[in-house]
C-alpha cells in the first residue's frame, strides 16, 4: 500500500563491514524515521558490528516520544479528532 514506507536497509546486505557502511546505515535509519515516524524525535543512532565473521550488526536507536499529536498520526480515533487545525 505504501511503496516508499520502510528503511531500505536491505541495500546494505553483503557489503563490507567498515566505517563507511556504519555511516550509511545511520543516515538511512535517521531518514526513514524522520519520514515514517512523526511521533518521535531521534536523539541518536549507533551501529556496532558485533560479530563480523557472521555478519551480525547491532543498531541502537535512542528517541524521545513527542507529547503532542500530529495530523500524520494514523492511530484511531486520534487522527479523526486531534493533530490538526483544519476546520471540516
Amino acid at each position: 500500500m505504501e511503496p516508499q514506507f520502510g528503511s531500505g536497509l536491505q541495500q546494505f546486505f553483503f557489503r563490507q563491514m567498515d566505517e563507511t557502511l556504519k555511516g550509511e546505515i545511520i543516515d538511512t535509519i535517521k531518514t526513514a524515521l524522520l519520514h515514517n515516524e512523526p511521533r518521535i524525535t531521534v536523539l541518536s543512532v549507533t551501529v556496532d558490528f558485533t560479530d563480523v565473521l557472521n555478519g551480525l550488526t547491532e543498531v541502537t536507536i535512542k528517541y524521545k516520544y513527542n507529547q503532542t499529536n500530529t495530523r500524520h498520526n494514523y492511530v484511531f480515533p486520534f487522527y479523526l479528532k486531534e493533530g490538526t487545525n483544519l476546520k471540516q
